[in-house]
């Protein structure tokens, strides 16, 4: 389950909020950094577990990585608030690893597993001793048993029983990763390889004891705006719905205005510029140059593909992003501004610190960090004034946001253009079945299609900043679709500026490329 309010999403929120406080207040953060925790998690007695200094312990390491800062090394004795002076800035880029585990909140779940549990009946059957290939299987006390040094994971004992006593036990934070990058330390905790990760995130949403946390660029953009800085919030088409049903467009874009920020744009805007460059680049190249074409939009997509399937690498859309280029956009208008991306994803932060992308996006945070500042500025919603917002995004852009979104929104294009044209499709979501699509891509079984990936399993609506349940978020976007003023990207008011935004590219390259 997803964003459902828990004990986890609440000390998020908390540690989110306060920091955006401390940000906008000021003052000495050496010694309000140290009292944090103790304001957070206050009182003798933990409450989510054995101990409160622990819990503590966690909270001050959640504090850092908000703040930007580096998890501390538990062997050695240093303050919360080391390096704060130094994070205390208006600029700075995400250093590395972007997705952390903080191990002392790590459960240190047993590796996956076949297990026999209660429900087993002793029956007289054995088909779960019949179907193991490698008599790993065994009774004791009329019960089942599965020797683990001999059993090789195949689950047929799970598929044959009639009771289904016998249940596959994964870890989560592994379970959800689709690159296979999550392993075990010498203490049994989890491990990232970050040479596999592309920081989707979706390991920090499925930890359940909220073991793996993210940096974050909230306490420098809010440092930023103290400074004076004119800041731009460009903000993801998924969006709609995450503040709750009272969190009207108008009245977003007045509580931007609240926390600093000079003005707010949509990302749509670009979505609809990147339709029609995917579109444009698709006819051109499929199949004359290229058996197929895979989007762009998603960078923990494109990445795991130039990973693991080096050799598809050049069939990988050479289009921006959807961020690059609306950052672009208000970049042309406002020569002066700051751009700070607000979105679901995790991997836009990783995506924004590549040097290609450094000039044109300052900031990435997550619906889950702006969040944290509209609590720490107090803004309730029924108090907010709606002033109207005008959105100019086609539906196909808005669209984006969900699994399926960015191939119909080419789609749409390439109709218009070429009516006759028959444009085949194909989407995977998760980076599970977005490697299978590629493996089956290989075969040469989507020659002429547009490949279609996403790293989160629904879409960008299930992303790993998102606070609202995936499912209600589609059904909001899908809301959001229908009141959109446009029907095709192609209708878009910033046609002409496709040629413009690539004025100062040496190389008309996909980011994700470095």
């Amino acid at each position: 389950m997803r964003n459902y309010q828990c004990d986890i999403t609440t000390m998020r929120q908390r540690v989110f909020a306060e920091v955006a406080r401390m940000a906008y207040e000021g003052g000495d953060y050496t010694q309000r950094m140290e009292k944090l925790p103790y304001e957070i998690v206050p009182g003798e007695v933990g409450k989510q577990r054995d101990s409160i200094f622990l819990e503590r312990a966690i909270v001050g390491e959640r504090i850092r990585l908000a703040m930007g800062l580096p998890l501390r090394k538990v062997e050695e004795h240093t303050m919360i608030s080391d390096g704060v002076q130094e994070s205390a800035i208006a600029e700075k880029y995400y250093e590395p690893p972007l997705i952390n585990v903080i191990k002392f909140a790590c459960n240190a779940c047993p590796p996956t597993h076949l297990e026999v549990t209660n429900a087993c009946q002793g029956c007289l059957a054995h088909h779960c001793s019949t179907v193991c290939p490698k008599q790993a299987v065994y009774f004791e006390h009329g019960k089942a048993h599965i020797d683990q040094s001999k059993c090789i994971k195949c689950g047929k004992c799970k598929q044959s029983c009639s009771y289904q006593a016998i249940i596959r036990f994964e870890r989560p934070c592994a379970e959800a990763c689709g690159m296979d990058a999550i392993g075990s330390d010498e203490y049994g905790r989890a491990e990232i390889n970050h040479d596999k990760c592309v920081s989707c995130g979706m390991c920090l949403v499925n930890c359940p004891f909220g073991a793996i946390v993210d940096k974050s660029q909230l306490f420098q953009l809010i440092h930023s705006i103290k400074r004076g800085d004119k800041i731009i919030a460009i903000i993801a088409p998924a969006f709609w719905g995450q503040f709750g049903d009272k969190a009207t467009p108008g009245k977003i874009l007045t509580a931007m205005k609240i926390l600093g920020f000079q003005g707010l744009e949509e990302v749509a805007v670009g979505a609809d510029l990147c339709s029609v460059e995917e579109a444009e680049e698709f006819v051109r190249d499929v199949p004359e140059k290229q058996p197929f074409m895979a989007t762009s939009c998603c960078p923990a997509w494109s990445v795991m593909a130039k990973k693991e399937f080096p050799g598809m690498a050049p069939y990988i859309s050479m289009t921006m992003t959807p961020m690059v280029l609306t950052a672009r956009l208000q970049k042309r208008r406002h020569p002066d501004c700051k751009i700070a991306f607000i979105g679901p994803c995790a991997a836009k932060k990783l995506e924004a610190s590549r040097r290609t992308i450094r000039s044109d996006v300052d900031f990435v945070l997550t619906f889950e960090e702006l969040r944290g500042m509209l609590r720490a500025k107090g803004i309730n919603w029924e108090e907010v004034p709606d002033n109207g917002a005008e959105y100019e995004a086609s539906a196909p852009g808005v669209g984006f946001a969900a699994s399926g979104g960015v191939a119909n929104a080419v789609a749409e294009v390439i109709h218009r253009n070429h009516p006759d044209m028959e444009v085949k499709t194909v989407h995977a979501d998760g980076l599970k079945e977005c490697r299978q699509m590629l493996r089956i891509a290989r075969t040469g079984k989507y020659d002429g299609y547009l490949l279609e990936g996403m790293a989160c399993p629904g879409g960008c609506v299930a992303g790993a900043g998102t606070v609202q349940p995936p499912e209600r978020s589609r059904m909001k976007l899908e809301q959001y679709k229908a009141m959109a003023p446009l029907t095709n990207p192609l209708d878009t008011a910033y046609l002409e500026d496709i040629s413009i935004l690539h004025e100062d590219d040496e190389h008309w390259e996909h980011s994700s490329s470095h």
